[in-house]
């Protein structure tokens, strides 16, 4: 019988190949990669049957991540990893369509039953979460709403210490369209200074706290 296909991208290489031990005896782990640009690329070369993907992942963020992989008609299941205990993030990942949020310290404990829980087409979430997200009635940070997948990316991008040249390489855009956007996002979110933009993207899910 044929295994069915993780994909894992966490950027904590130590975690990802912790977890490998605890799914290869009933998966097939196709690769690991360590930011959101390499899960793109690798969930549409090689069509896992699920995604176990952190959340806060160097150069795009698994959830823009994700969000993308939709937008080219990837049907793989995604179960998101995070150290946010927080409605907010698992509310976006649930809106981006993933079948599972799990916190990292207890992947070990519940990543298998999430898989399972994914491949029979439902869905499951680490207790704690899944207990804020019946109570409260999530919405998203201040200004996230105003910003656009493009945005997300350049603020994440110059958040994470990139130069407007090395931003505008990463995207295949030019210099002074990246500044262009990097200027309509202070503007938006009322940021002065690099500083505020990585406090802005700390707010976001963007990227984690230092």
């Amino acid at each position: 019988m044929t295994r069915p296909r993780i994909l894992m991208a966490d950027d904590h290489r130590m975690l990802a190949e912790g977890l490998r031990s605890l799914l290869e005896p009933a998966y097939e782990l196709v690769e690991i990669v360590e930011d959101g640009r390499a899960l793109v690329e690798a969930a549409q070369r090689l069509e896992p049957d699920v995604i176990v993907a952190d959340i806060t992942m160097p150069l795009l963020n698994g959830l823009d991540a994700v969000e993308q992989l939709r937008g080219l008609g990837c049907p793989a299941k995604v179960i998101f990893l995070t150290m946010h205990k927080d409605a907010l993030y698992a509310a976006r990942a649930m809106r981006a369509g993933a079948s599972g949020f799990l916190l990292k310290h207890s992947a070990s404990k519940e990543l298998l039953t999430a898989i399972h829980e994914a491949l029979a087409g439902r869905t499951y979430a680490t207790p704690a979460i899944a207990e804020l997200l019946e109570r409260l009635p999530v919405r998203a940070p201040d200004g996230d709403v105003s910003l656009t997948r493009r945005q997300r990316e350049v603020l994440q991008l110059f958040a994470e210490g990139h130069s407007a040249k090395q931003v505008a390489k990463i995207l295949h855009i030019s210099a002074r369209t990246a500044e262009g956007h990097k200027a309509q996002i202070m503007n938006l979110l009322g940021a002065h200074s690099t500083a505020d933009l990585v406090q802005c993207a700390i707010r976001h899910g963007l990227i984690a706290p230092t």
